[in-house]
């Protein structure tokens, strides 16, 4: 296949008018067949890769079989999210396992391809759990996480931790280089976040929710992740959990290099209006709004492809920089960049084209083959 006439995104983080090419699965230097795609008219972005989600199309990443995870990658790979790293909520160690043995033997065959587990829970605070089940949440335990990494096949890339808890700061220097390190779900304030970055955590989960604030006086988890230039941070852009002028501000602070888009996004996420369930819990939808009954915000309801029109059209963020924290930073910070987030010959050709004027998606392309 051939791309013409697209305005493509490059490595360089612009957009420049050039052919693409693909021959099978890859992204070519020179097309082996005489297949022409016309991109006149539109942006040519890698596929996106969402590393926290729960779910969608009324289905979970926790329900841990083999067609809720084809229902949800197939919905994503038509969203032109292309690579999923979905999310655990906080649940019994039992269900945990169940749920790491399904995500092992999954033959990810169709739709969006699994590149591995954002392990949200249950090593969180229960004065900020959120939406999470505050009767799981346990004691951060390194050998509970290895047990369930040994059942999901070594595929946890992610694992959330409140470094206040007991334990927590020996766990981190424990794990740092099996796991990236994610502080979530916190009342930590800025010494403490500190020092868990200086042991070795390197990311934090949905940046401001679920989390000590930023004040003047009290800079917390923000602050810290702000002063040190090896964290990563999780932005949820479905215009409900952070105000479009705090989204603005985080990215003059943090830079569009260590911001990574996500959804969090749950199973109404591509359904209609009405009663849902979130980690064993019930969640209500209206709309784009997800909450418990007490009003909890319980995830999105929002895809990362939408997420990004947001941040872009609503929120003020450039498209490149919107495209980079979506497509590029995700890929990078689970360790899956040199075979996806960006079009360079010899990765996999997952790709999609977006309408300039609205960047709506005109064609997504997995593995080669236009969807």
């Amino acid at each position: 296949m051939r791309i013409i006439n697209a305005k493509v995104y490059t490595e360089e983080g612009i957009f420049q008018k050039k052919d693409v090419c693909t021959d099978g699965e890859k992204i070519a230097e020179e097309s082996t067949d005489d297949v022409i795609l016309d991109g006149s008219g539109c942006y040519l972005i890698p596929g996106l890769t969402d590393i926290h989600f729960h779910g969608c199309v009324g289905r979970d990443f926790c329900d841990g079989s083999t067609e809720s995870m084809e229902a949800m990658a197939v919905y994503e790979a038509s969203q032109g999210i292309t690579t999923i790293v979905p999310a655990t909520m906080t649940l019994s160690r039992e269900a945990l396992k169940k749920i790491c043995e399904a995500a092992a033997a999954y033959p990810n065959k169709k739709g969006a391809v699994f590149c591995g587990i954002n392990m949200e829970g249950p090593f969180l605070s229960p004065v900020r759990k959120g939406a999470q089940n505050g009767a799981y949440i346990q004691k951060p335990d390194a050998a509970l996480f290895r047990e369930l990494n040994q059942a999901s096949g070594g595929l946890i890339r992610l694992l959330a931790i409140a470094p206040e808890e007991p334990g927590a700061m020996e766990c981190i220097e424990e794990l740092k280089g099996e796991v990236v390190l994610s502080l979530a779900h916190t009342i930590a304030d800025y010494e403490t976040a500190a020092e868990a970055f200086k042991r070795g955590a390197g990311h934090v989960t949905h940046l401001y929710n679920a989390m000590s604030g930023l004040s003047h006086r009290s800079p917390g988890v923000v602050g810290a992740a702000a002063d040190d230039p090896n964290v990563e941070v999780e932005l949820i852009c479905d215009g409900i959990h952070i105000h479009p002028v705090t989204v603005r501000q985080t990215f003059k602070m943090f830079g569009e290099d260590r911001i990574i888009l996500i959804s969090d996004s749950m199973e109404a996420t591509g359904m209609p209006d009405g009663v849902y369930a979130l980690g064993g819990q019930k969640v209500i939808k209206k709309g784009n709004l997800a909450t418990l009954e007490d009003g909890t915000i319980a995830g999105s309801a929002t895809n990362l492809m939408d997420c990004l029109r947001v941040a872009v059209q609503k929120m003020g963020i450039p498209l490149e920089h919107a495209v980079r924290c979506a497509a590029v930073n995700s890929a990078k910070s689970v360790g899956i960049y040199e075979e996806y987030g960006s079009i360079t010959p010899g990765k996999t050709a997952n790709l999609v084209l977006l309408r300039e004027e609205d960047l709506s998606t005109v064609k997504v392309i997995l593995k080669g083959r236009a969807i």
